[in-house]
């Protein structure tokens, strides 16, 4: 590979159907045997209640069939989620880094920070979780209060703060996300000559991400980062990916970059 004067960038991603599968609230939903949650939060969002993403937190605080979550349920419902394939090593490459360049990552979700930490347990430090924060009551455990909801807005408070405190320019900063609740913070990167990366395949999403990645496989975000961000050639970028286990078995390259990606089987038995 050419060597290219290194960069640091903070690469940000969200949580849900993001980094997993399903969607947290959907697992404490069940957990709780709350059968109707995707209702109520379409009802939520048809009233303009809440801001998109701050759902969860607001049912948590004020739906009598969320009435009684703690802490344990949290967590619980963390250890449920399902998380996408080759998240580990997409962990691992970023602390790495590639050719002297640095990735600070860091995961900014609207859902409660007790069920990202939960489940991103041994795979992303929980000082680098940002999620929404609640305060519990001292005697029975229960939810009592919402400090912060970290969607929206929300979201590019604490992309600006870990900017300045990495000392990170605007334009080294990169975000992930799959939902329109992603919209304002992937509207701020890209006011800041950021890069912005789709997960999903949401109209309005798509028309504001710099690059949309179709994949199972968590790693596959570092296709569009290593082309479009750091520029590396199509033969860099399978060398880069080959050097953390991962190889890419097919890219439909085009502004959506449909993505399959595995492990080696000796790397992925160890995982």
């Amino acid at each position: 590979m050419k060597t290219r004067p290194a960069k640091h960038f903070l690469l940000a991603s969200d949580f849900d159907q993001t980094l997993s599968f399903n969607d947290s609230g959907s697992e404490l939903s069940e957990l709780l045997g709350v059968t109707n949650f995707e209702q109520k939060v379409a009802g939520l969002s048809a009233s303009h209640l809440v801001q998109q993403g701050g759902e969860l937190a607001y049912l948590i605080r004020h739906d009598p069939e969320f009435r009684g979550v703690r802490r344990e349920h949290l967590i619980e419902a963390g250890k449920r989620v399902r998380l996408k394939q080759g998240l580990p090593a997409f962990v691992e490459f970023l602390e790495r880094g590639i050719d002297g360049n640095q990735f600070s990552f860091y995961v900014v979700s609207a859902a409660p920070r007790e069920v990202v930490v939960s489940a991103l347990e041994g795979i992303v430090p929980a000082e680098h979780i940002y999620g929404t924060e609640l305060d519990y009551d001292p005697h029975s455990g229960e939810v009592r209060s919402i400090n912060r909801v970290r969607a929206g807005y929300g979201k590019v408070a604490i992309l600006d703060e870990l900017g300045q405190r990495l000392a990170i320019t605007t334009d080294r900063v990169i975000y992930v996300g799959d939902g329109s609740s992603d919209i304002h913070v992937m509207l701020h990167v890209n006011n800041g000559d950021g890069f912005t990366i789709a997960v999903s395949e949401n109209r309005q999403l798509a028309r504001i991400a710099q690059s949309t990645v179709l994949s199972d496989n968590a790693s596959s975000v570092l296709v569009p980062v290593l082309d479009q961000v750091l520029g590396l050639k199509p033969g860099e970028i399978r060398s880069a990916l080959e050097s953390t286990g991962l190889v890419l078995d097919d890219w439909q390259r085009d502004r959506t970059d449909r993505v399959l990606i595995r492990e080696w089987a000796p790397l992925a038995t160890a995982v």
